[in-house]
């Protein structure tokens, strides 16, 4: 080998020694660097989805999704759950119902109020009749004490007085037991028709209690009926939907009893009462048939006994 050639070997190596050296200095295990995106730069990037959820970016982790207006679901409530709340929140079916039911029960309570009136003050004046016949001598006599007054035991010792003086002209050819059965066939209607007049109003009070709990019945079904068809269509069995509306409908129901119980218990008052005017009335019509027999007997009586009767 010439001079030449070894001095270029010569370098050679010696650069080559330089490039290893080199590259050992070098970390073995850097990578190229890689910019990250900034997280407002990732969350510029992130693309909404319909319904309000947001689509992460490729290679980052999913981010949660915020509710949006049209998937929260609102249920309006009745805040006021008193009786004249639920009234007002009520169907209009219902609402009928229950208004026909308070007007019934104020029927009722009004009949109440006259008929007692009534029947107390033709108790007391039945009474002091049936008292002044008792305690007449004769039919004359129970005339002038009771008078001309409108009430049932003055009407029927008149009406007495009347077939008395109409059948006076055949009382000396025949005996007084036609008298006597005339006397008592017109003193019986007079008593009918007073007991009548009595009982007026209260055939009312029977068709009420009798009919007041379907009618509440039939507006408890109706609203119920409603209930379900909200309940059917806010596809939910939440209890906080369901029970205004059934309580509403149990209303109906509530107002029923209310109108047909007093109804119930003042019919049955009243027919006491009236049996017991009535009874009055018989006793009053007993002293009268009693008062035409006594002067049917004293009519063979010479006058001076007869006047001393008197």
């Amino acid at each position: 080998m010439s001079r030449n050639g070894l001095l270029a070997a010569l370098a050679a190596s010696l650069v080559l020694s330089a490039s290893v050296a080199a590259a050992q200095q070098q970390p073995s295990g850097a990578a190229p660097a890689v910019e990250t995106p900034a997280p407002a730069q990732a969350a510029q990037t992130a693309q909404t989805a319909p319904g309000g959820s947001t689509v992460p970016p490729a290679g980052g982790a999913p981010t949660p999704a915020e509710p949006g207006p049209s998937s929260a679901i609102s249920l309006t409530l009745p805040c006021d759950l008193s009786p004249w709340g639920m009234f007002m929140a009520a169907d209009i079916v219902v609402k009928g119902v229950m208004i026909g039911l308070a007007f019934a029960s104020l029927v009722t309570w009004t009949i109440w109020l006259a008929k007692s009136l009534e029947i107390l003050g033709g108790k007391l004046r039945a009474r002091r009749a049936a008292r002044a016949i008792g305690n007449a001598a004769t039919l004359t006599q129970a005339g002038r004490q009771l008078g001309h007054n409108g009430g049932p035991g003055a009407l029927l010792v008149r009406a007495a007085e009347e077939e008395t003086a109409l059948s006076a002209g055949a009382l000396d050819h025949v005996s007084g037991d036609g008298l006597k059965e005339r006397v008592t066939s017109r003193l019986s209607r007079i008593e009918a028709a007073a007991a009548r007049r009595m009982s007026r109003g209260t055939g009312v009070l029977a068709t009420i209690g009798s009919t007041a709990p379907f009618v509440g019945l039939f507006g408890t079904v109706w609203g119920i009926m409603n209930a379900f068809i909200g309940i059917s269509q806010a596809q939910t069995t939440n209890l906080a939907v369901v029970a205004p509306g059934i309580a509403e409908a149990l209303l109906a129901t509530a107002m029923g009893l209310v109108a047909a119980i007093p109804a119930v218990v003042i019919y049955n008052v009243f027919a006491r009462s009236i049996a017991g005017y009535r009874q009055v009335l018989a006793d009053a019509s007993a002293g009268v048939e009693r008062l035409v027999s006594r002067d049917l007997d004293f009519r063979t009586v010479p006058t001076a006994t007869a006047m001393a009767a008197q």
